[in-house]
């Protein structure tokens, strides 16, 4: 398949549809609305994109200072077009962000059951001693 790739921030309308295709609309905290949702990406430090024809297909986020360090958010892809190395490629090119701005520290939060994905591209769980911590308000 011939997919393309982009840094610009998607539509508002193919930004909600890949986010509810996906289901990571259903696990935000909070009753955020999608045009919210849409200008966190907006708001972001560096979005990718990935694109079938005009139909955006993947799309991953990083929230980050831009000196030391980086917060994956939203990696998504749509679930017909999963398994195919999309979500490596969208994370991968997050890396490569940080790598060419001199950002060494990485950080995310996986969706529940994703973490095996995310070890298969380096990244480590924290020890047990030094976990990280959150608070919802």
């Amino acid at each position: 398949m011939n997919f393309f790739i982009s840094d610009k921030l998607p539509t508002f309308e193919q930004f909600a549809n890949l986010h509810e295709a996906s289901g990571l609309i259903k696990s935000k905290k909070g009753n955020y609305t999608r045009e919210q949702l849409y200008q966190a990406a907006n708001n972001s430090w560096y979005h990718i994109s990935i694109y079938d024809q005009d139909q955006l297909i993947a799309f991953g986020r990083m929230i980050s200072d831009g000196i030391y360090q980086a917060l994956i958010c939203d990696v998504m892809v749509d679930p017909t077009y999963q398994k195919q190395g999309l979500g490596k490629q969208i994370v991968e090119e997050l890396i490569t962000k940080c790598k060419n701005s001199g950002i060494h520290s990485i950080q995310l939060f996986s969706a529940k059951g994703k973490q095996h994905f995310y070890k298969k591209l380096g990244f480590e769980e924290r020890e047990l001693d030094a976990p990280g911590m959150s608070l919802i308000l």
